[in-house]
């Protein structure tokens, strides 16, 4: 699968962005997806997941309340909602697809990486 994310840009602190990942192949409903996050200097960090079919997700703590993922299998694509962005959500995000549909907040659980989209949160 090839994905394709985008919608990143520049913000001021406390609006809202929404970040999305297209998918080609026709298994896209068999795989969990995740956003991971790098800021400049830091390593690569999990930020949301979602499974199979969508009803279940988790988040890391510093997002927690603020994004939230979703998908449309029909539209094979996926969503992060970015609300209240801080500076310090100022990274390159990056899709990702598990193969095995189970989701984690692992990089290397991922088989599959869209090619990143830079969100900017000036303060």
């Amino acid at each position: 699968v090839q994905l394709q994310a985008s919608g990143g840009g520049l913000v001021q602190a406390g609006a809202s962005l929404r970040l999305s990942c297209a998918a080609s192949g026709r298994t896209f409903s068999n795989y969990a997806l995740g956003w991971f996050r790098q800021a400049p200097g830091k390593e690569r960090e999990f930020v949301a997941a979602i499974g199979r079919t969508g009803t279940a997700s988790y988040y890391e703590d510093p997002v927690k309340g603020r994004f939230t993922i979703s998908r449309d299998n029909a539209k094979n694509t996926v969503y992060l909602q970015m609300n209240s962005l801080k500076s310090e959500d100022t990274a390159v995000y990056y899709c990702a697809a598990d193969r095995w549909g189970l989701g984690s907040d692992e990089v290397k659980k991922y088989d599959y990486w869209g090619q990143g989209t830079l969100v900017t949160v000036s303060s």
